[in-house]
């Protein structure tokens, strides 16, 4: 007697190797202890090949300097591509211009632009300081040919009117020479695929890059989900419960979750992932490791 007949459907993890690029987003260190972990995340990160890692950037010199320290650090020590993170807040353009010539006279090719926001209260621009993202891009393209990330939100920025006043502003920084955008985390493909679908609508073709947060603390993601609009499923939530003091089964449920979404993505023709790393390594290698890369 037989079982019955299941039909088979290739997962991810059965696919060929070698067809996915991934990419690691870390924060400068602002403590020795931090700075130790940053650089062994680094090291457990760097066999994966990654196309580039990008360094945050916040309002504030001694933030800005950690920063640079840090991208300086990376170009000097490993073969690692750095995208600097550069921001419009509290900074004239001549201040953001002489930033930019200093990083593409030490070797940096490649800058995230980001309008940023201030520690506290809304954006506001300077009178000589740049406005927006779109006027940043446009203002590095004059000073070198930069490659250059922008920021994507699929569920829509949280200043932002309606999605189609969204969608306008990401296509303005395209336009002002932009060579991809990565997107804000989010738990669920559909809000990224609806958001491709309206570029394609619009007849553009942009590289999207799916940003993904492993979920470490559920406290910590509602907080930045609050920040910037994204919305945590019901479900995942649940998968979370009970969880609090047991810290190995969340990481093992943040991972399958994560690979489950890269999973999905990858069948709707996703080839590059972004992870948001927090400056730890392990979760965003093992999800790696499931989606095949070597390392």
């Amino acid at each position: 007697m037989t079982g019955p007949a299941f039909e088979h459907r290739e997962t991810l993890f059965e696919r060929p190797r070698g067809d996915i690029d991934v990419s690691f987003e870390f924060f400068p260190p602002a403590t020795e202890a931090i700075e130790q972990r940053l650089w062994s995340a680094i090291e457990r990160l760097a066999p994966l090949g990654p196309r580039f890692v990008s360094v945050t950037y916040g309002a504030g010199g001694s933030t800005r300097e950690r920063t640079h320290a840090t991208v300086r650090r990376i170009l000097e020590e490993t073969e690692l591509t750095p995208a600097a993170h550069l921001t419009c807040v509290d900074a004239s353009r001549e201040e953001v211009d002489a930033i930019a010539r200093d990083y593409w006279d030490a070797g940096v090719r490649h800058i995230v632009a980001l309008r940023g926001d201030p520690p506290e209260g809304a954006f506001a621009a300077r009178e000589d300081g740049y406005a927006n993202a779109a006027e940043l891009v446009e203002g590095l393209s004059r000073v070198a040919p930069f490659d250059l990330s922008v920021a994507a939100y699929p569920e829509v920025h949280p200043e932002a009117d309606c999605p189609e006043a969204d969608l306008d502003h990401l296509l303005r920084k395209i336009d002002a020479g932009a060579t991809r955008a990565i997107t804000q985390f989010f738990f669920t493909p559909d809000p990224f695929l609806r958001l491709r679908d309206a570029i394609a609508a619009r007849g553009r073709e942009v590289e999207l890059v799916p940003g993904i947060l492993p979920v470490t603390n559920v406290d910590q993601t509602r907080k930045f989900a609050g920040r910037c609009g994204a919305e945590i499923p019901d479900w995942l939530d649940r998968r979370f419960e009970g969880l609090d003091e047991a810290p190995e089964a969340r990481q093992l449920v943040s991972a399958m979750a994560a690979a489950e979404l890269c999973g999905q993505l990858y069948r709707e023709g996703v080839r590059h992932f972004h992870f948001y790393t927090l400056n730890r390594a392990e979760l965003s290698w093992a999800i790696c490791h499931m989606l095949g890369c070597e390392g």
